[in-house]
């Protein structure tokens, strides 16, 4: 009997979908023949019409060499040192359109092409309609080039790794290997999907181009032609009045602690504080009864809507806390995903519950997916994929007062408790078999 989750291995040639061969075949097939019209020719002489579009057919197929991504792919995410930002999450610059140039080094005449081409344009690379981003192979750059925001940056990508991900050099290039590089354009959309590749030629280096490509997009929030909704889901009534209220009176009882966020350093987990990219202040629920409470509320609520909208089934819940955004502290959280680091890879949804609505300020937005804000009502949730990016707005006016738990699955507290070794300095004691962690 095959085990849930568990497929046979595949061989995939290049020739066709025919030659797709499955070692482990489906149940109620073995010894099969195949039929002249392509079915499987049972024991007792009956045909199954089993065509390729009803089988479970794993996407193993993984090129041997990274080729320059083309449009409808999905930009390699990466991080790389720049002017401003040694650790600089290209993903975090999602919401608008975006340019990346890989161009060698600045020093040669169809890159200094290039960058008079788009620096013309502050109107195009303002930050809202779109980013331009020079990826450079050169180390003498780092002396000759800077920043000038808003609109435009740099990446030093000086050990090619960038350009190892994106196609411009060969896999095994070696630093200083300009003789490999290829020099192009990438145009992306607000989701970080491709729309465009352009290729340095000999005479030009396609600037006038590119920027006539990007003068006729429609703008960002229509970037598909028309508005789009993020993908979340939006649920009212997950807790009762009562609740909320409960809730609000611990924080203000008790008061809250500064919160920080994960950030990837050497390869471990560890929180840092940056006012500038979060301000909010969390109150740690301990009350066992009270956890208790909250969790059955999610089972019932919250559980079976992700179940149905998203075929994935909840059995663990992370962090239970009472969040403040406050006015008087400029409250606010910059835009980041949920799940990017080692302790946080397990993270699978994100839920925000507001407690109350008399404050300004203070929703939460998917940069890729348009400008449009989330206020969900007292005791509603907002539940979205730990992947998504999204931001907080500053609360201009109260308090918003927020329950913000993350939620996975066993398989992903397998994975927690395989990355608790690199939480922190001294590692995480979690355990996924431990009823205590299991919440």
């Amino acid at each position: 009997m095959r085990r849930q989750g568990q497929w046979g291995e595949w061989r995939q040639s290049a020739r066709s979908a025919d030659n797709l061969i499955r070692r482990n075949p489906p149940p109620g097939t073995q010894g099969a023949k195949k039929s002249a019209s392509g079915g499987m020719i049972q024991g007792d002489g009956s045909v199954s019409h089993t065509s390729l579009h009803k089988t479970d057919i794993p996407m193993t197929v993984q090129p041997t060499a990274r080729p320059i991504p083309s449009p409808g792919d999905p930009a390699p995410s990466f991080t790389q040192r720049s002017p401003s930002n040694p650790r600089y999450n290209f993903d975090s610059a999602a919401g608008r359109y975006l340019v990346l140039c890989f161009l060698g080094s600045s020093a040669e005449p169809l890159a200094q092409e290039a960058l008079a081409t788009v620096a013309a344009r502050p109107d195009l690379f303002n930050d809202d309609r779109a980013s331009f981003f020079a990826v450079t192979n050169d180390p003498a750059d780092e002396t000759r080039q800077a920043n000038r925001t808003p609109g435009y940056r740099w990446f030093w990508d000086f050990d090619q790794s960038v350009a190892r991900q994106y196609g411009a050099v060969a896999p095994d290039a070696t630093p200083g290997d300009r003789l490999a590089l290829r020099r192009f354009w990438l145009l992306i959309d607000p989701t970080m999907r491709v729309i465009a590749t352009l290729p340095f030629r000999p005479e030009t280096s396609g600037g006038a181009e590119l920027v006539a490509l990007l003068d006729a997009l429609p703008p960002p929030a229509r970037f598909a032609g028309f508005e789009i909704q993020a993908p979340i889901l939006v649920l009212p009534r997950v807790f009762e009045p009562e609740l909320c209220t409960h809730l609000i009176g611990l924080y203000e009882a008790h008061g809250g602690s500064e919160s920080g966020f994960m950030r990837e350093v050497d390869g471990r987990t560890v929180g840092v504080s940056d006012r500038s990219h979060k301000s909010r202040k969390d109150y740690d629920i301990t009350d066992r009864d009270l956890v208790a409470a909250l969790q059955a509320r999610f089972v019932r609520r919250v559980v079976p809507e992700i179940a149905k909208v998203h075929q994935f089934h909840v059995t663990r819940m992370e962090r239970y806390i009472v969040s403040c955004y406050a006015a008087e502290d400029g409250g606010h959280f910059g835009a980041h995903r949920d799940n990017t680091t080692s302790g946080t890879a397990h993270r699978r949804f994100a839920v925000s519950v507001n407690l109350n609505d008399d404050f300004d300020g203070g929703e939460v937005s998917f940069p890729e997916y348009g400008p449009r804000s989330f206020k969900a009502p007292p005791g509603g949730a907002v539940v979205f994929s730990c992947s998504l990016l999204h931001k907080v707005s500053t609360v201009t006016r109260g308090r918003r007062y927020a329950f913000l738990p993350f939620l996975y699955d066993d398989a992903a507290a397998r994975l927690r408790e395989r990355n608790a070794a690199l939480v922190g300095e001294n590692g995480s004691a979690y355990r996924a078999q431990d009823p205590e962690q299991a919440r």
